[in-house]
Formats: structure tokens, C-alpha cells, sequence
């Protein structure tokens, strides 16, 4: 079987979805490794190292007319989904939920799709498979670089000759895995931290990393499904909004990572909430999207400056801006999920595996994801990693 890995095109994409290092995996489980050329430039990985490491590096076309499973980081281009034929299979984050019409394409081409952000996260054997948790590792972890960029004070307190410098305090809202690693990443930076999130049982994991929990009486326990949170009533997020107000106006940088799997993020920060922050403060939008953010007034892939001083960054793909770390943990999540599904050296499918019922969204000429298969093509809303995530 023939395992080819695709330069990715979407614009700003800087990751790879297998590196040199797991080459020799694949090639030891019998199966032959292509690798477009150039595939790996992005993240610093020559097409040197993936021909030492017995991986053939070839052309776009090769590749597509030969392989038998692509692996991507990303949604396949619409040229390139064209360049499918039947039979073959795609292993990426395809983000089924926010466009069923690529899993229908796929499947009328009669293409295998398996998407890894529908992977069971509650289950121990998937824990190496899992692209949301690293990709969220690496966002939470840039947010807060991006945060202090922005910022014009230090993060830690400092003492010096010139007179002392106040800690910087940070909120970050929504303490998933992003959120954790943004709160641990501050902490190191120095900073005073507090965090929070609508489910009760992350408390603890907020106060363990030295942070501050920040506890809401307006909204109760809202824990979800699969790590998530639940999506809140209409009472319960204006309720949320009003007291999350008065902690946001006493912080000088608020990172916000809340957001619900296949739905709008939700709205955190208020126009009025800014209004309230003092000149020089700093928003990182972990949720902005073309749907909407966390924050009002962000943009998805700019920072825009308020009347009153506040910098919002619209934060958009933070883990391709630190692509070889990220295509390294992407590299073993995918890897390990190919294997999982290769038995006696061929791509074998059985949706009776709760790994492969989450993950395999298209297959011999159907989508049998039964949460995508209900989804009309006009319908869906962004795929959430952040808080929960």
C-alpha cells in the first residue's frame, strides 16, 4: 500500500502532515512512502530528509495517481479533490461538520474519508491519534507569545534600578487544553493568572498550574460530552457576560479559547466589556472566525486596535505559525491512527470500531458519519478545539 503525504495549499499553511521521523514506522508496518516535493519546506524538513529516512519524493501528480491513502493536514483543495479516483483514501483534518458537502463529494467519487477531529477523545487507545489535543497544545502555547508581543508592560514582576514593574494579570477563558497550556505558558512568562471555565471539575486543574480559578455564581455546571462543554441557554450566556464583565475590566491581557464542537464560539467578551479595559490591554481570540469569536469586535487573522486602546487579535491557525513542532505531534497522531486501521498491509474499515465510527466519515460511496450524514450541505458551524479542546 502506497502512503503519500501532499504539500499543503491552503494559504499561510505552513505544516506537514508526516515527517522523516516516521517514515521508518510505515515503511517497518510494509507500507511505501511518497512524499510530494517541497511538502515539508514549511516546517524546515528538506526533501533530503525524507529520502534518507526511505521515504520516494515525487511530483503532485505522481502522487495523486499513485497513492493509495493521502495523508493532509488540512481540507483537500478543491483542485485537488478533483485529482481523486475511486478507491483511494484521505486521512487529514477535514472538519466534516462545517462542510458536509466535501464528505459528500468524497463519497460520490467513492474516496475513504477519515477525518481526524472526529476522533473519541475519551478513549485511552486513542490518546496517541489525537491531532485536537496537540494542534490545541501548540495554539494555547503561541497565544499567550502573541499576547505578550502585543503588550507594552512586561509579563513578570521585575525589580530594578529603574523603579519596579507590576506583574502583568491574565485571564484566559475556557481552560480545555488550549486553555491549560496558555495558563501554564503565562505562568512561566510570570504573570498573574487566573482562568476560567463553565466546568466546575477544572478548578482544579487551573489551581494545580499556580493560577487563580475565577468562579461564576450566574452559571452552574455546564459540562458536555467528550471533555466539552455543553452549549449554554440564551439566560445563561447574558448571565455569564454580565458578572464575567467585572473580572475581565481588571485584567491586562484576556485569552479566549471557549468553544463548542461544530457550533458558533461563544460570545465572552462584550463590546461593553472592552470599553471597560484599561487603554494598553490585550484580547487574543483563540475562537474568531468567519462565524463569529469570543470576543466582540475580533477579526479572524488581524488585530484591530479599539477607540479606547484595546488590541484585539483576531488569533487564526496559531499552530501552523510553529510548524515544526506542530507537524511533529501531528506526524505520531497520524501515524498512529494509519496503523491502527492497517491490517496485513491494507487499509481495512470497520465502523463497529468506536475509534473508527468517530473518525471514518466517508466510505465505499456513502457517509456513514451518522452526525455529517444529518447535516444539509448549507448547514454547520466551525469545529471547536479550544476550550474543550
Amino acid at each position: 500500500m502506497k502512503v503519500a503525504v501532499i504539500k499543503e495549499s491552503a494559504q499561510g499553511e505552513r505544516r506537514v502532515a508526516l515527517v522523516p521521523e516516521a517514515v521508518p514506522r510505515l515503511r517497518s508496518a510494509g507500507l511505501e512512502v511518497l512524499v510530494e516535493s517541497g511538502a515539508g519546506e514549511g516546517a524546515w524538513f528538506p526533501d533530503s530528509a525524507y529520502s534518507e529516512a526511505g521515504a520516494a519524493v515525487v511530483s503532485r501528480a505522481e502522487l495523486y495517481s499513485g497513492a493509495d491513502v493521502i495523508l493532509t493536514v488540512t481540507r483537500p483543495a478543491p483542485e485537488d479533490t478533483g485529482r481523486l479516483r475511486a478507491g483511494q483514501a484521505v486521512f487529514g483534518m477535514l472538519s466534516p461538520l462545517t462542510d458536509p458537502a466535501l464528505a459528500r463529494d468524497l463519497a460520490a467519487k467513492h474516496v475513504t474519508a477519515v477525518s481526524l477531529d472526529g476522533l473519541p477523545r475519551t478513549l485511552s487507545r486513542a490518546q496517541a491519534m489525537d491531532a485536537l489535543t496537540s494542534q490545541a497544545n501548540v495554539a494555547g502555547y503561541k497565544a499567550v507569545l502573541l499576547a505578550a508581543a502585543a503588550f507594552g508592560r512586561f509579563f513578570p514582576l521585575l525589580i530594578t534600578a529603574a523603579g519596579t514593574a507590576r506583574p502583568a494579570r491574565l485571564l484566559v477563558l475556557g481552560t480545555g487544553v488550549a486553555g491549560l497550556q496558555a495558563i501554564g505558558t503565562a505562568r512561566r512568562l510570570g504573570a498573574m493568572v487566573s482562568g476560567y471555565d463553565v466546568r466546575p471539575a477544572s478548578k482544579g486543574e487551573v489551581e494545580s498550574l499556580g493560577a487563580t480559578f475565577v468562579e461564576l455564581t450566574a452559571v452552574g455546571d455546564a459540562a458536555g460530552e467528550g471533555g466539552y462543554a455543553r452549549e449554554l441557554t440564551a439566560e445563561e450566556r447574558q448571565a455569564q457576560q454580565a458578572e464575567l464583565s467585572g473580572h475581565i475590566a481588571r485584567h491586562d491581557v484576556v485569552i479566549t479559547t471557549a468553544q463548542v464542537p461544530g457550533r458558533r464560539p461563544p460570545l465572552l467578551v462584550t463590546e461593553d466589556a472592552v470599553k471597560e479595559m484599561a487603554a494598553g490591554s490585550v484580547i487574543v481570540d483563540m475562537g474568531a472566525s468567519p462565524l463569529g469569536g469570543n470576543v466582540a469586535g475580533s477579526v479572524p487573522g488581524e488585530t484591530v486596535v479599539t477607540g479606547n486602546g484595546v488590541t484585539i487579535i483576531g488569533a487564526q491557525n496559531l499552530p501552523s505559525t510553529v510548524p515544526t513542532a506542530a507537524s511533529n505531534a501531528y506526524s505520531r497522531n497520524i501515524s498512529s491512527l494509519l496503523l491502527e486501521m492497517v491490517k496485513d498491509g491494507s487499509l481495512s474499515i470497520d465502523t463497529s470500531d468506536e475509534i473508527q465510527a468517530g473518525v471514518v466519515i466517508a466510505h465505499d460511496g456513502a457517509v456513514v458519519h451518522p452526525a455529517v450524514a444529518s447535516l444539509p450541505e448549507t448547514e454547520g458551524g466551525d469545529r471547536v478545539d479550544g476550550a474543550s479542546d
